[in-house]
């Protein structure tokens, strides 16, 4: 079954077909957009930039700085300042827009919350700097490939342009004949894809700045408190669940069995024909179905496959257990926290289930992976897709619970499949 379609170019340019599908186009589109508006932008800072560059060649050579330049970049500096802010606002909505090309997971914006919070947010001041980053040092980097895709493209065409009256100078070198400009194309052309790809990495950088550039940042003291509530929510109930399934394992269970047990003997005493014979036996029955139950429920509080076999040995136990076959992919390279461990397997238990009942599949892959900063869980099936919260489909619950670990879940799921849920756990090491 085929992976996932990425969702961002970094993550494509990761599969080795990543030259036959339409994200280099869409990195080449995303480049070619920035164009004009880090062109527009450049200029406006070489207004100022000039200048400084010009005042720092006479202080290197021992001149004095003339008064109006001086002048000049300190009120041409604080105009810069004061209008950065409120310039960055459409430049940066702009920008999250525009974003969707290389990534579809665009930022969330940040209210405009009028002028004086374009002057006095964390979030607002980083706006800014983007500016400056997309009129300095974005123009400068494509100059640099704009020169590599030339050196590349005269390598291509150097035998075509070869044995006029000049030489063709080729970098290193000077050809005369268009055989001897042959070899040199040959490497032209085994250096486009590595330019192809180049495009790619170039776009993914910069998307990446711009995602973390131009976030949202929510209310730190707001943050600050739920994060604390919901681990002080998140810790009681473990602790909680480790006392209803410590009392249920070392309580009810073996009462519930030494009973069961009892019955047995009993029904062992009493002849077949005896009138207490029958109700024994169906009170015998009905405490071994209350045994099978109640292991159960304790299975549901924690399984004991995850203390015994880990994440990964109890996720392949489920998909084991599961009708149809379930391949399961683990990158797991360290020990996961409890809390997140009951979490993601939860997780692929209620997912397996879904697609048992709903989705009319026929087989379906789980990849466990730790990203370094976090177990991410995806789960992917072949079924007829269209899953749809609302209507009962139990992701409500899960999405509820993956929050309480402070995770998020993902869920895409178009008519006609394939279905894919993933789940993303943060956890420190």
């Amino acid at each position: 079954m085929t992976p996932p379609a990425p969702t961002h170019l970094a993550q494509a340019l990761r599969r080795p077909r990543y030259l036959l599908t339409g994200w280099p186009w869409r990195a080449l589109a995303y480049l070619l957009t920035t164009v004009p508006l880090a062109g527009v932008l450049s200029l406006g800072l070489l207004v100022v930039a000039a200048p400084l560059v010009a005042a720092g060649n006479a202080v290197r050579r021992g001149q004095p700085m003339p008064l109006a330049l001086a002048v000049f970049l300190a009120v041409g500096g604080l105009i810069v300042l004061a209008l950065a802010p409120l310039l960055s606002a459409p430049v940066a909505a702009f920008e999250r827009y525009r974003l969707g090309i290389v990534d579809e997971r665009p930022p969330a914006g940040q209210p405009w919350r009028g002028v004086v919070a374009r002057y006095t947010t964390a979030a607002a001041w980083r706006e800014a700097g983007y500016l400056f980053w997309l009129g300095g040092v974005i123009p400068a980097l494509y100059w640099m490939f704009t020169v590599l895709v030339l050196l590349d493209v005269v390598l291509i065409a150097s035998p075509f342009v070869a044995g006029g009256a000049d030489e063709v100078i080729l970098i290193w070198t000077t050809v005369d004949t268009p055989a001897e400009a042959v070899p040199h194309a040959i490497v032209g052309v085994l250096l486009a894809p590595v330019l192809w790809y180049a495009t790619g990495a170039l776009a993914a950088g910069q998307g990446a700045v711009a995602r973390w550039m131009l976030r949202a940042a929510p209310d730190g003291t707001a943050l600050r408190e739920v994060t604390r509530s919901r681990a002080r929510l998140v810790d009681a109930y473990e602790a909680e669940r480790r006392r209803i399934e410590r009392d249920l394992h070392d309580g009810a269970q073996p009462r519930l069995t030494s009973l069961s047990l009892q019955i047995g003997l009993a029904r062992l005493d009493v002849p077949d024909d005896s009138p207490a014979a029958r109700p024994l036996a169906v009170a015998h029955d009905q405490a071994k179905g209350l045994m099978i139950l109640l292991r159960q429920i304790v299975r549901g509080i924690r399984p004991q496959s995850l203390t015994d076999l880990g994440l990964a040995g109890a996720v392949r136990e489920l998909a084991d257990e599961t009708p149809i076959p379930v391949d399961v992919h683990d990158d797991l390279r360290r020990p996961l926290p409890e809390a997140a461990e009951t979490t993601a397997y939860f997780v692929v238990s209620e997912a397996l289930g879904n697609v048992v009942r709903h989705a009319e599949a026929t087989r379906a892959q789980v990849h466990l992976t730790d990203t370094g900063g976090g177990l991410v869980v995806e789960i992917t099936d072949d079924g007829r897709g269209g899953a749809d919260p609302a209507r009962g489909s139990g992701l409500t619950g899960l999405a509820d619970r993956v929050a309480a670990a402070d995770g998020r879940l993902l869920l895409a799921s178009p008519v006609g499949g394939p279905t894919v849920v993933r789940v993303e756990l943060p956890w420190s090491a």
